[in-house]
């Protein structure tokens, strides 16, 4: 037996979600699928990587998020493609899944600006929710709160420690980077910088067992 429903798109009828039962377990499987042509009609209008930069800048200093944070998800996510979409269903530059983008207001997934604002939403609510950890609430933009909570840190999911450790790979560069443009001239603290101060890093390490760990100081 298979069902076919239809999810969240920017267009009526454009996702649909395929649940069937699994061979070998017999629980029933839940499969988004995006037809090719619906990312045609969906596209988003051509920006250039220094439009889509100062976007995602303003967007994360409106929102109180590291600028660099976002910068280093998205490109983990899309690679700064617009029209981005994953085998799971997921959209856009910040790769959000249909339940996400209605959660934080998102009607069109493939508008650059509504996906930013999305997906920086959900970061700020993660960093909220995780107290400022940054290995949480980015092990949970991929996998979902749920999980995090569930093994209280990161899943055992390959899929996830390895997007956490990409993120904060790009975020180290970012880093970096912002580090080199920005003059030296002294910045005052604000209440935002301050709570930005506050959230660690993450750090990955091996273990004697030779499995990998992820700590923030």
């Amino acid at each position: 037996m298979m069902l076919v429903m239809p999810v969240f798109a920017a267009s009526p009828g454009a996702i649909t979600t395929v649940v069937r039962p699994d061979s070998k377990t017999g629980r029933l499987v839940r499969t988004t699928v995006v037809p090719p042509n619906s990312v045609n009609r969906q596209a988003a209008p051509d920006l250039t990587k220094p439009d889509l930069t100062k976007m995602v800048d303003r967007i994360a200093g409106e929102q109180g998020v590291e600028i660099p944070l976002v910068h280093s998800v998205i490109r983990a996510e899309s690679n700064y493609n617009p029209n981005a979409v994953s085998p799971k269903g997921a959209l856009g530059l910040m790769q959000l899944i249909p339940a996400t983008a209605r959660r934080f207001g998102v009607s069109n997934v493939f508008d650059a600006q509504e996906n930013i604002q999305g997906g920086v939403r959900y970061l700020r609510f993660l960093l909220d929710y995780y107290e400022g950890d940054y290995t949480r609430a980015i092990a949970a933009y991929n996998a979902g709160e749920a999980a995090v909570d569930k093994y209280r840190g990161i899943p055992p999911y390959a899929e996830t420690q390895n997007y956490v450790s990409r993120v904060a790979k790009n975020l180290k560069v970012a880093r970096q980077n912002q580090a080199v443009s920005t003059p030296t001239t002294p910045v005052p603290v604000t209440t935002e910088t301050a709570k930005l101060e506050t959230y660690r890093p993450i750090q990955a390490s091996v273990g004697s067992d030779g499995r990998i760990y992820y700590r923030t100081p």
